[in-house]
């Protein structure tokens, strides 16, 4: 029994399925097969190991050296300079050893840190390069580091037209100022720099033409415990009304200053006229003015020489419970000194040397008595004509010692006094000192010596002692200054028999800020009044405290407490006297 057809056509088209296949390879594979050899790339960690390095997609770039393959990938040299590093371009014809152009690796953009050197900052810590700049342009300023000076708060610039756009750093957190106090308007003339001013509360003046004006107004009132300086206090109101004026020009070359100040001291009260059945030896009227005032002038001949001038007034009366005042008077006498000094200032290197003229005269109006009649006072007027020399050399900035040299004569209009005492005199001083200035904060001068004077009566003995002179300042802190002054002078007295008055004053100060706003000043004054001839010694202390409240730069308030006192060897001549005042100063 035969298979089925079926059957037999299936298995036919089996075996052919198989024998075409091998019967193609048997055909086509004339070449010998190989198996795949072990290679160390078979088991390289690098990445992308089985692929071909020209077509890896991590492929180094330019300047990264090419690692063995059997070794981890080594970082570039940082101290390599990849700019430095030229491509040599290929001829015409010619390739790279073992490259053909095709397989050169290209650069694109920029390398790493390129410029890094001119404009900014430098990974690869290379040396700055500096700016190139044309023949006269303008080169900017080296950026502020450690030892530069502080830069101005403002800039200096008072002509020319502004800045079309000046930096933000130059008015931020700062006051705008109108370009006309700036000075920055265009066509403006040049405007006068202001000084720097210290005091944010001073006066501030005004200009006419090229001079500073300052002036000032006093205005005070309060209680004086004994006006007269008696021995027995008799009190009363008081009002003090003081003006003030200072005139200064801003010239290049010479100068002019005038001082003046002035005071009137008012009492509302009137002092008897006699005490214990004697005459008062006060006036009635203890109404006293005072001005002291001076204008100095120097006319620079050239560097070195100078010539000088001055013009001062002193208004004022006998100090109350001075000896020299008359018993029985009606008000206070008024004395006017005034006279002017002309001379010349020449500085040799160093060596400096001063020297001037000097006419002064003295002159008291009547005095007035309590029976209405009046007493002339021509005994007591007089001219005095000296000269002064002073010699100085600088040893180093602000160490300048000095040698000072005066002498004068002085004639009286009446030969004799009303004591009959022949008062002509002759004198002067000699002293020693220096002025010295130590970096701000200790400045001044001080001075020694001995003044003498000879009167034509032999009756008077001559009048000698020891001189000191001096003032400083001592800038403690920001806060507090001291100030130390002390003087000598020789004055002329009315007691019989007393050739005159050595009068020696010691005067120490401490000023105090709480605030820019609030000051307290403290004064205290020490005084010998040495009445040669009658062995009469008198002693002044004065203690002196004031409160300043500034309101702004044109109203200020002032307190004043002072304690005055008298200490006299002569029985019935101490005295004491408190004052209390307050008042507003008005200034401009």
């Amino acid at each position: 029994m035969g298979s089925s057809p079926g059957t037999s056509r299936s298995k036919r088209a089996h075996f052919l399925r198989a024998a075409l296949p091998c019967f193609a390879l048997t055909v086509l594979g004339s070449a010998p097969v190989t198996a795949q050899s072990l290679t160390p790339d078979l088991f390289s960690p690098n990445r992308g190991g089985f692929a071909s390095p020209d077509t890896l997609p991590t492929r180094r770039t330019a300047g990264v050296p090419q690692a063995p393959s059997d070794a981890l990938p080594t970082l570039p040299d940082p101290n390599a300079d990849l700019r430095k590093r030229q491509q040599t371009p290929a001829r015409a014809g010619q390739n790279p050893t073992n490259q053909s152009p095709t397989s050169q690796v290209p650069i694109y953009g920029l390398p790493a840190a390129n410029g890094a050197s001119a404009s900014g900052y430098d990974s690869l810590n290379r040396k700055r390069q500096q700016p190139k700049f044309y023949p006269g342009q303008a080169k900017p300023k080296r950026p502020v580091g450690p030892g530069s000076p502080v830069p101005p708060a403002t800039p200096e610039r008072t002509l020319g037209p502004p800045r079309i756009a000046p930096p933000p750093s130059e008015t931020a957190h700062k006051t705008p100022v109108a370009p006309a106090m700036a000075g920055n308007v265009p066509g403006q003339p040049l405007r006068r720099r202001l000084k720097i001013d210290d005091d944010a509360f001073g006066a501030v003046g005004d200009y006419a033409g090229s001079f500073l004006i300052k002036g000032g107004l006093e205005l005070s009132t309060g209680y004086d415990t004994n006006p007269a300086r008696l021995n027995k206090p008799i009190g009363s109101p008081a009002y003090v009304i003081a003006p003030d004026l200072l005139v200064a020009s801003d010239w290049e070359r010479h100068a002019l200053v005038a001082d003046l100040r002035g005071s009137f001291s008012g009492y509302t009260n009137n002092m008897p006229a006699t005490i214990d059945g004697f005459a008062s030896p006060s006036p009635v009227e203890v109404d006293r003015p005072d001005f002291n005032g001076h204008v100095d002038g120097r006319i620079d001949v050239n560097r070195d020489l100078k010539l000088t001038t001055q013009l001062r007034l002193r208004l004022a009366t006998d100090n109350p419970g001075s000896p020299n005042v008359q018993a029985g008077l009606q008000k206070y006498p008024v004395y006017a000194a005034y006279g002017t000094t002309v001379g010349f200032d020449q500085t040799f290197n160093r060596f400096q040397v001063a020297a001037g003229a000097t006419v002064d005269r003295t002159a008291y109006t009547n005095s007035k008595l309590t029976d209405g009649s009046t007493f002339s006072n021509n005994d007591r007027d007089f001219n005095q004509y000296g000269g002064v020399g002073r010699f100085s050399y600088e040893l180093k900035p602000g160490l300048k010692p000095f040698v000072e040299i005066q002498g004068d004569t002085r004639v009286h209009d009446q030969a004799a006094d009303r004591n009959g005492f022949f008062r002509d005199s002759n004198g002067g001083y000699a002293k020693v000192g220096t002025s010295f200035e130590f970096s701000r904060i200790l400045t001044g001068e001080v001075s020694v010596g001995y003044s003498a004077r000879n009167y034509v009566d032999p009756r008077l003995s001559q009048l000698a002692g020891f001189l000191t002179s001096g003032s400083l300042i001592w800038n403690a802190s920001g806060l507090t200054t001291l100030k130390f002054a002390t003087d000598t002078q020789i004055a002329e007295t009315t007691i019989p028999g007393s050739s005159g008055v050595l009068v020696h004053t010691y005067a120490a100060e401490v000023d105090h800020d709480f605030r820019r706003w609030l000051t307290a000043v403290g004064k205290f004054t020490y005084g010998t009044y040495d009445y040669q001839g009658q062995n009469r010694n008198d002693k002044t202390y004065s203690f002196e405290s004031n409160l300043i409240y500034k309101l702004n730069r044109n109203i200020w308030i002032k307190g004043t407490l002072r304690h005055d006192i008298l200490d006299s060897n002569q029985p019935g001549s101490s005295s004491q006297g408190t004052v209390v005042m307050v008042g507003v100063r008005l200034q401009n």
